[in-house]
């Protein structure tokens, strides 16, 4: 028997890994950090300043990317009632809570990177 299997079949490790999936879930894919961050640094932003934020991500990715942190309550949506009508996005307080995490995988990220290239250049 392997030493993970039994290291894995733990009560506590099988809700932490559930823990683990679900937040991976949640926060898969090219985008959803990028997006977060943005809005962690600009509060409130409308729907084309987003679009310029985040370098590279169509239209629709990124009102798929929204309306997904948006039903996971880590995004929030009001629509003023301007002409033409206006969309404003802004982190929940939940949103926020993501913040040392985002904090944390950038400083990781740029260590990794730092190692990875000066590994290059020897």
């Amino acid at each position: 028997m392997k030493k993970n299997a039994i290291i894995n079949s733990t009560p506590v490790c099988q809700v932490r890994m559930q823990a683990i999936s679900d937040a991976m879930s949640l926060l898969s894919g090219k985008w959803k950090f990028h997006i977060l961050g943005t809005l962690i640094e600009g509060n409130t932003l409308g729907f084309m300043d987003l679009l310029r934020e985040v370098n590279g991500i169509g239209t629709k990715m990124l009102s798929k990317e929204l309306q997904d942190l948006e039903m996971n309550n880590l995004v929030s949506r009001t629509v003023k009632n301007t002409k033409p009508i206006t969309v404003e996005y802004s982190i929940t307080e939940y949103g926020k809570s993501l913040s040392p995490l985002i904090d944390e995988l950038a400083k990781w990220g740029g260590a990794y990177r730092r190692s990875v290239y000066k590994k290059g250049k020897n």
